[in-house]
Parts: structure tokens; C-alpha cells; sequence
């Protein structure tokens, strides 16, 4: 019921706007210079995984750039993904001066892998991820991200299946709260060539 998986279905549901979200963090890295975007996608087959890729495509065919299929890794919401996605990105004979990952935990995974190449965040590479999760404010450099509001949504639900268990004949409700990008400090503009 929580984060977006029956919203276009028949299922009640409370979700986030996954797809502005990552349209907003890629058109964020693209105002400060970024053309060269790595992005690493959550399971793809949950909707918010592919909600935010195709804002992620939006961003960037919006602003006249072509999407390049090499700075695209598939994940899987880990940060372990994270780690081997950035390896992956970082291994480029043209590497991105971001990275984008659908979540968090698997920015906690980027951030690893920049430090272990010797790298720094920002000055080398900006990074940016998605939920906002309390670590988000702590690890260094901050991460900026995008937030979901998570304890809202909870409680959203929740409300649901309370209504749901006084009348279980409930028409469906869905709801779709708004994403915000968080602006710390991983990201900054991409070294001159």
C-alpha cells in the first residue's frame, strides 16, 4: 500500500511523486553545469524504480541531452549496487561528472566507491539520491537528495487500513504526496575540461 505500487491500479495506495522528484534532482544537476549523468535505477520492476528513470529521461531530454545507455546501471535499491554501480560508471573511458542513485542506501554505496578511487564529493564528482533517510544528513559530505515524506505516507496508510477495517467495501483510495529536493552538500558544478 505504501510508496506507489497500486497507484494506477485498483489497490489503494499512497505514494510520492517518483517521477518529478528525479525530474527535479537531474534538472538540479543539469543547472550547475552536468551533462554526463550517471544514474542508478532501483529493481526496475517496481513502479517507483521506473517512475524515477523516466524522470531521469525527461530531465535530460527536456534540457537537449542525449541519454547515453552507458551511464544508466540497473540496481536493485542496495548499497551494494551502489558500490558496484559507481565502480561500473567510474570505469568509463568518459565517466559522469554525477551520479544519480534512486535511493539512498545505494548513495551510501557511491560515496564508498568515489572514496576508494581516490576521489573527492563534490570537487571530483557530485552525488545525489532519493528518500531523504536520516543518515542523509549526516554522512560527509551531506547528501543531497530528494525527500520523500515518509512519515506522512505512514500515516496515510495507516489512516487507510483503519477505514478499511471499519468497512472493508471502502472505495479505493489513492494518495500521491509531493517529493521536495534537499540541497546539502555533495553537489557542486563539474570541473573545467
Amino acid at each position: 500500500m505504501i510508496d506507489y505500487q497500486g497507484i494506477g491500479t485498483s489497490d489503494h495506495a499512497v505514494g510520492a511523486t517518483n517521477w518529478q522528484g528525479a525530474y527535479d534532482a537531474t534538472q538540479y544537476l543539469i543547472s550547475m553545469g552536468h551533462k554526463r549523468i550517471g544514474f542508478i535505477t532501483g529493481r526496475i520492476e517496481i513502479r517507483a524504480a521506473t517512475d524515477r528513470l523516466n524522470g531521469y529521461y525527461a530531465a535530460l531530454t527536456d534540457r537537449g541531452i542525449t541519454v547515453d545507455p552507458t551511464l544508466i546501471y540497473h540496481g536493485d535499491f542496495m548499497r551494494t549496487q551502489g558500490f558496484a554501480g559507481a565502480n561500473t560508471l567510474l570505469a568509463l573511458s568518459h565517466p559522469p561528472t554525477a551520479i544519480f542513485a534512486s535511493n539512498d542506501e545505494m548513495a551510501f554505496g557511491v560515496i564508498e566507491a568515489i572514496r576508494e578511487c581516490g576521489l573527492h564529493i563534490p570537487e571530483d564528482i557530485s552525488v545525489i539520491g532519493f528518500d531523504d533517510i536520516p543518515r542523509a544528513a549526516v554522512v560527509y559530505p551531506s547528501l543531497t537528495t530528494v525527500r520523500q515524506p515518509l512519515a506522512q505516507m505512514g500515516r496515510e496508510g495507516t489512516h487507510i487500513l483503519l477505514k478499511l477495517i471499519d468497512c472493508p467495501t471502502l472505495p479505493v483510495e489513492q494518495k500521491v504526496l509531493p517529493t521536495e529536493l534537499v540541497v546539502r552538500q555533495s553537489c557542486q558544478a563539474p570541473k573545467s575540461p
